[in-house]
């Protein structure tokens, strides 16, 4: 009974060598920005999802959901693990944000990503994911 985002649900975006993904869920109400996910087990990633995201390219992940990952995993967290590739080879110039609200009136396409991370040493920082249309209407 999840809410899962599935392989083919990305699959035909055409990500190859795209290095920032931004994943925009729907309904896209601003109600997203105010409401309490805990204990709501909200929508996540498949942990394959993630892997074909990385083999794709992708190095910094961008949604509007708490997490990649189930809230409730008992802490296997498949989705982090996959996307830094954790414990074998850990990428260590990778990012996601999680929580980003990504407001309607932005189409989808192509962006340039301006992620602006807060300079702490920490495996956790706050960001503000800037994003310009490479393509004007």
């Amino acid at each position: 009974g999840d809410d899962v985002i599935e392989i083919d649900q990305v699959e035909a975006l055409g990500l190859q060598g795209t290095e920032g993904v931004i994943i925009r869920t729907l309904p896209n109400s601003i109600v997203k920005q105010t409401r309490t996910y805990s204990g709501q087990n909200p929508p996540y990633l498949h942990h394959e999802t993630v892997a074909f995201l990385v083999e794709k390219g992708c190095k910094h992940l961008v949604l509007d959901l708490p997490s990649i990952d189930r809230e409730s995993d008992e802490g296997q967290l498949l989705g982090h693990k996959a996307f830094w590739n954790y414990p074998e080879e850990p990428r260590m110039d990778c990012t996601v944000t999680e929580l980003a609200f990504i407001p309607s009136d932005v189409r989808d396409g192509l962006y340039l990503l301006n992620l602006q991370v807060a300079p702490f040493e920490n495996d956790a920082s706050p960001s503000r994911p800037v994003i310009f249309p490479l393509v004007k209407d």
